[in-house]
């Protein structure tokens, strides 16, 4: 496992970074915008600890986020996305987003944090996980 990022759901890009660059000392390490999605990711890293980042992710469709909402994940680099999955269902936790492009999932610890399981590169898309529906929120 490789710590990746955290997310946070933000409502005006340059209203956040002024507070997360102008005020914490975050650089703008990355961006990119998701036309298809509607919506644009800002990675900020501070200075010297550029694998350690916060990802700001903007929607482009307004949202008021309550109860958390604005907090989206946190995410971690996995070798073998499809055997850490398994492993997961194994102990008996729910995968919410099943890895179906071989790339991304979605699982939720005991306190109801979501987890993004992100693979190292992309597997190819297989069973069981291809077909397997998303199950509650991620």
């Amino acid at each position: 496992m490789k710590y990746l990022h955290t997310m946070v759901r933000v409502t005006d890009i340059e209203q956040s970074k002024r507070f997360y660059c102008d005020g914490l000392g975050l650089k703008e390490v990355r961006r990119s915008e998701n036309e298809k999605g509607r919506f644009t990711l800002v990675f900020l890293a501070a200075p010297g600890d550029e694998n350690a980042q916060i990802e700001l992710t903007y929607n482009w469709d307004p949202e008021v986020y309550a109860g958390g909402r604005n907090f989206g994940h946190l995410a971690y680099r996995t070798d073998d996305i499809y055997a850490l999955c398994q492993h997961l269902l194994d102990m008996g936790y729910t995968i919410n987003r099943p890895p179906r492009d071989g790339h991304m999932a979605f699982v939720r610890s005991p306190d109801d944090i979501s987890v993004g399981l992100i693979q190292d590169g992309t597997l190819e898309p297989r069973e069981p996980w291809l077909s397997m529906p998303n199950t509650g929120k991620w």
